[in-house]
């Protein structure tokens, strides 16, 4: 094995999977960090699927240690954590003090912040970090309900958080870098506005042993540290049966993709809190609605508007937010029961409660539906397909082409 991640969520975990992927590593993911070890030496890569996004401080500094010993002792001699690429982190949030913990345990003096994502439109120019173009406390996440942004400099961003200093590295201070090596203790954060950005980081530092960021940069980082070796993506791919989208996401992006799949004759079956709550509405009409339409992919959601959630926000949409992830667990369940072969989750804390309810602990990686979206095959069940997005992830189109493309054999 050459390189292990750990990630701050699942969705995270299987978008990094992804990229490393795209850049010639055979992968696999796994949801928490494993008992045992592991004798596939055909694997190049391992991401650790953790949840320290939001977990008590150390809690997520525990994990993450642990996990970053595991994979040492499976052979990894490059390692990455992986957090959100809006930087979804507080003041007082766990991005500095679980990168802080894991230099000092692999013993470096610096690595590089990169939370960059490019081709879903994140970006950053002199270590402000910028969505689509509007700078991070600007944009959507600005109102977040778990991770509220409100500043895009990841300077500020990372000094209540880190022990150590931050500072921008700028392409010409990148020219003056020689065999990958930066002088001082601490965080240095290039410009990243492409790909090619990316690549050109990669080459004046892939051969680092710790960096960070978002998904971005590995497809680079994967292909500097395979030297050109490669394999057939494409050997993971689709496998027969029907497929249920689940979705719990109230993005902007996936409330156009439940519009996309619902205008063009999709079944689709909506879950309400308030009729929950009442005992209106629960687990038995999940199912009667599966079997009422067995033979048809369908879409079993709750998303709802930003007005709607504004009404509500506060202890209301946190008891609604919860009780919805799991219903949506539940209804994962159901459908497998049900001989549901395909399971795609729109939602990152839809994914991780997904993922938790159905209980498989390993993935292979296979080709991606959109950027940092891969399909995944459960070890326990190879004819499985599952796919797990983050709410803004996609386009709108996505839920047509995760059906089509998991299909495929």
């Amino acid at each position: 094995m050459i390189l292990g991640c750990i990630a701050d969520d699942f969705t995270g975990a299987s978008d990094a999977a992804s990229f490393l992927v795209k850049g010639g590593m055979r992968t696999l993911l796994f949801n928490g960090i494993p008992e045992n070890d592991i004798n596939d030496t055909d694997t190049d890569a391992i991401v650790i699927a953790l949840k320290t996004r939001t977990q008590e401080t150390t809690s997520a500094v525990a994990d993450s240690l642990a996990a970053i010993d595991w994979l040492e002792k499976q052979g990894a001699k490059h390692f990455y954590v992986k957090y959100c690429s809006t930087f979804d982190s507080t003041p007082k949030g766990n991005i500095g003090p679980i990168c802080d913990a894991v230099m000092d345990a692999l013993q470096v003096e610096n690595t590089l912040l990169c939370p960059s994502l490019p081709v879903n439109g994140r970006t950053v120019k002199d270590a402000v970090l910028y969505v689509h173009g509007i700078k991070l406390e600007e944009s959507h996440m600005r109102n977040h309900p778990l991770t509220p942004m409100r500043d895009s400099n990841l300077i500020r961003l990372m000094a209540p958080q880190s022990r150590y200093e931050s500072r921008h590295l700028s392409w010409g201070d990148i020219e003056l870098v020689e065999h990958g090596r930066l002088k001082g203790r601490g965080y240095f954060i290039p410009d990243y506005e492409s790909d090619e950005d990316g690549e050109k980081i990669i080459a004046a530092f892939g051969a680092m042993k710790l960096l960070t960021g978002g998904s971005g940069i590995l497809t680079a980082w994967a292909d500097y540290l395979l030297q050109q070796k490669n394999y057939d993506r494409k050997a993971l791919r689709g496998s027969e049966g029907r497929g249920v989208l689940l979705a719990g996401s109230c993005s902007k992006a996936t409330l156009q993709q439940i519009a996309w799949f619902q205008e063009r004759g999709g079944l689709s079956y909506k879950l309400y809190p308030d009729k929950i709550l009442k005992k209106e509405q629960g687990l038995d009409d999940i199912r009667q609605f599966l079997r009422a339409h067995k033979d048809r992919d369908v879409l079993i959601y709750s998303s709802e508007t930003p007005q709607y959630l504004e009404e509500i926000r506060g202890e209301t949409l946190l008891t609604y937010s919860l009780l919805i992830e799991n219903m949506l667990a539940a209804a994962a369940v159901i459908a497998k029961e049900e001989g549901v072969r395909h399971i795609i989750v729109a939602g990152g804390e839809t994914s991780g409660a997904v993922t938790k309810a159905l209980g498989y602990q390993a993935y292979w990686i296979g080709q991606s539906i959109a950027p940092g979206v891969p399909i995944m095959a459960p070890l326990e069940n190879p004819e499985m397909r599952i796919v797990l997005k983050s709410g803004n992830f996609g386009q709108e189109e996505f839920f047509g082409r995760a059906l089509t493309m998991t299909g495929e054999v």
